[in-house]
């Protein structure tokens, strides 16, 4: 039973990080998640398809149970209602959700939707066209990301 103390350390270091795709095109969303699959990534991903749906999930509205902390969100721009600057926006005024970790996945690649995502503390933008077959350059970055970086603290 020596072991215990150190087994449990161990565990307790393992995250679950939990992903909020953000991504109108169903294409897109079902190939980022075989993606995910195919890396044998068992992240819970959670899905939204604008920027107001993807809100109410961050702040538990209108049924929806807020979704846990540690996670990550990879964003589209081009989004119906809300799209995806105006999404960051939203979060970075909010007290609560402003320190949430956002990775842009677009197709865009124009220097003026770099420029505005980054303005916004972007983790990375990342372009869908070099993100790989399946998505297998996003999900290694993602494996290596959060296995090395520490997330914030949970709100209390």
């Amino acid at each position: 039973m020596k072991n215990k103390p150190r087994v449990e350390k161990q565990l307790m270091q393992f995250k679950i990080v939990h992903i909020l795709l953000v991504e109108d095109d169903h294409v897109d969303r079902q190939a980022i998640v075989r993606g995910f699959a195919k890396a044998k990534m068992a992240n819970p991903v959670h899905v939204a398809s604008d920027g107001i749906e993807a809100l109410k999930l961050l702040r538990s509205e209108d049924d929806h149970e807020a979704l846990p902390r540690p996670y990550l969100v990879l964003l589209d721009l081009s989004l119906p209602r809300m799209n995806g600057i105006e999404f960051l926006d939203e979060i970075r005024k909010d007290n609560v959700l402003k320190d949430s970790i956002v990775f842009v996945l677009t197709t865009s690649n124009t220097n003026e939707d770099k420029a505005a995502a980054y303005d916004k503390q972007v983790a990375g933008y990342i372009v869908k066209e070099k993100a790989g077959k399946d998505f297998a350059k996003l999900t290694c970055m993602l494996d290596n990301f959060w296995r090395a970086v520490e997330f914030p603290p949970p709100k209390e």
